[in-house]
């Protein structure tokens, strides 16, 4: 995973709490970024259809749902994330030992299950949630 993902919630909270058109350079700002990324992780927001853009010199990126209706999982996947995987595969899977050759493909399974159980909680988790846990001090998530 890269922080992509934490752009992007970053801005989803920002945006919907300001309920306001906002460059990128003033999302930028907020998240301690620059605002090149900023515009490369909203793209994808929008392609989901998570947030709006408005182009021209009074343009930039708007809350258009729901805080309450999006919820991370979707975040995550509008940005193709993958919390937990193998980057790299001990063993040989052409080797006659069952565990140098069984290994990787063992690991892959264990690595999607937790990948999985991963977007189950984060689908229980709105940007309402986290803006309400910011603003409020409520309980922790």
């Amino acid at each position: 995973m890269n922080s992509d993902f934490s752009v992007a919630t970053h801005a989803l909270v920002f945006l919907s709490c300001k309920n306001t058109v906002l460059s990128s350079e003033e999302l930028a700002d907020s998240i301690c970024t620059n605002p090149a990324r900023v515009r490369k992780v909203v793209s994808k927001l929008k392609k989901a259809g998570l947030v709006d853009t408005k182009e021209g010199s009074v343009g930039g990126c708007h809350f258009g749902g729901d805080p309450a209706a999006i919820n991370l999982a979707q975040v995550a996947d509008a940005l193709n994330v993958t919390f937990v995987e193998a980057t790299w595969h001990s063993g040989d899977q052409n080797r006659d030992c069952l565990i140098c050759s069984g290994m990787a493909g063992l690991m892959d399974e264990l690595f999607s299950d937790l990948d999985s159980r991963c977007k189950a909680r984060l689908r229980e988790i709105t940007i309402a949630d986290l803006a309400h846990r910011l603003l409020s001090d409520a309980s922790p998530i």
